[in-house]
Parts: C-alpha cells; sequence; structure tokens
C-alpha cells in the first residue's frame, strides 16, 4: 500500500454560502501544456507541471463558485500515441499529485474519483488511486473527477455492452449502467471550458455534455487562472438554457 497512513478524518461542513449556491457540473479540457512550454523553450513536461498547478488553483477555487462536480481531462486514451517518455510524465505527475494532495483533499472536503480505463496505468499507480479514492470517499465540497486514460466513445460501448442485461430499458438506466463503466459516477455536465485556442470535444464526456453550455479559449492551461474559471461561470449564468423548448419570454 502507497498510503497505509490515510484515515478519513472528521469532514468540514459546507458554509451557508456554499450550500445554498447553484450546483454545476463543469468540465474542463486542459489543453495546451505543451504549446505553453515550448513557446518557452522549455521541455514538454515542464507544461504537464505548469498545468499540475493550475489544476491545484481551480479545484481551490471552485467550490466557492457553486461548482459541485468537476472533471479534468488528464489523459486521454489517444494521447498513448504521443512519446513514451510525455506519457510516463503525465502519469508520474498523477501520482505525484495522488501523494502529496491526498491529505489535502481530505481536509477540503474534496471527493476524489478517477474515471477511465486501469489495466494500462502502473501498478503503483493503480494503488494510488484505490488509496486515495477510498481515503476521500466522504468528501462533501467537492466531487473531483481526473479522466485517465479516458475515451467516451469506449466507455459508451462498454456501457451499451452491459446494457442488454438491464430489465428497465431508459435513457436513465443507461446513465446508471455508464456511471459504473466510470466508477467515478455520471452527471450531466452543465459547462464544459476548453483551454487551448482549439473547439471540439475530443472524445471527452460526449454523454453528459448532451446540453451543455460550450465556453473555448485561447489561453493554454498552464495560464489558467481562478479568475478564468469564473469568468466562465458567469457567462455560464448569462446563457439561457432551453435544452430545445422555447425560452420563457416566448413561450409565455
Amino acid at each position: 500500500m502507497l498510503m497505509p497512513h490515510l484515515t478519513v478524518r472528521q469532514l468540514p461542513t459546507l458554509p451557508p454560502a456554499i450550500a445554498q449556491a447553484p450546483r454545476l457540473h463543469v468540465a474542463i479540457i486542459s489543453d495546451g501544456n505543451g504549446r505553453w512550454a515550448t513557446s518557452r523553450g522549455l521541455p514538454r513536461s515542464a507544461g504537464h507541471r505548469a498545468g499540475a498547478e493550475s489544476a491545484r488553483r481551480v479545484i481551490e477555487a471552485a467550490p466557492r463558485m457553486g461548482i459541485h462536480t468537476l472533471t479534468l481531462f488528464a489523459l486521454s486514451s489517444a494521447n498513448w500515441q504521443r512519446p513514451a517518455a510525455e506519457v510516463q510524465a503525465i502519469l508520474r505527475l498523477l501520482q505525484e499529485y495522488l501523494l502529496t494532495e491526498t491529505h489535502h483533499c481530505i481536509d477540503e472536503g474534496v471527493r476524489l474519483s478517477i474515471i477511465g480505463r486501469r489495466d494500462r496505468l502502473p501498478a503503483a499507480l493503480r494503488q494510488a488511486i484505490a488509496d486515495s479514492e477510498a481515503a476521500t470517499a466522504k468528501g462533501p465540497r467537492l466531487h473531483l473527477r481526473l479522466a485517465v486514460d479516458y475515451s467516451a466513445r469506449e466507455a459508451i460501448y462498454h456501457a451499451a455492452c452491459r446494457f442488454y442485461k438491464v430489465t428497465e430499458l431508459s435513457p436513465q438506466s443507461f446513465s446508471t449502467v455508464l456511471a459504473e463503466v466510470h466508477r467515478g459516477g455520471s452527471t450531466e455536465v452543465d459547462l464544459l471550458i476548453r483551454t487551448g485556442g482549439e473547439q471540439r470535444l475530443s472524445d471527452f464526456l460526449l454523454w453528459e455534455c448532451a446540453f451543455a453550455e460550450f465556453v473555448f479559449l485561447q489561453k493554454r492551461w498552464p495560464d489558467f487562472t481562478a479568475a478564468d474559471l469564473d469568468a466562465a461561470v458567469k457567462e455560464f449564468s448569462r446563457r439561457e438554457r432551453t435544452r430545445g423548448a422555447l425560452p420563457d419570454a416566448i413561450a409565455g
């Protein structure tokens, strides 16, 4: 066991302002680490390390903005096509994060889940994931989901393979099966943010983003701040989400 000393401590209660705030699921495609580093004459691994610091800032700020679930795209299944050294650097950073930040997650009431495949991850990282998930399981303030070796198409495919055994055939029951495949649950995304200038989903949370609002930013992930997250949430709050129906003003 990598972290046998971890125990679940007394969890903090939610401040009234947070408990009464809108409860949003925000998903972020944290793109641009490598280009950020290359533009500064640094190795791509330095960009991923700078990106990890951005993630820490965003995770700390999220509950204050009414975010109850935060899903970060850490490593896609397609990223295995990148140079092995870069992929291994990302995996080492993830393991380092789990080893150093799990206690902080416990103290801050953050529940940590990893969604995606685990069979291709190093054994030590798989154990660190299991330890962190168990230690933070009761965190009430924020559900932090890290997508690692993740493909939405693959998750939907595996859910479909299980779905034929389900007696109740409905979108809701399929979502339940998909949540089991994910391990870290599956809830609809309210706001999808992508940094780095690209404007596509890249096989990320395809089912959950059916009615999500999108915010695309030129800013690369290492430069993303809590203020940028706040601006995106405020932009989301200004949009009228009809989900296919008429806006209230027209329907009335």
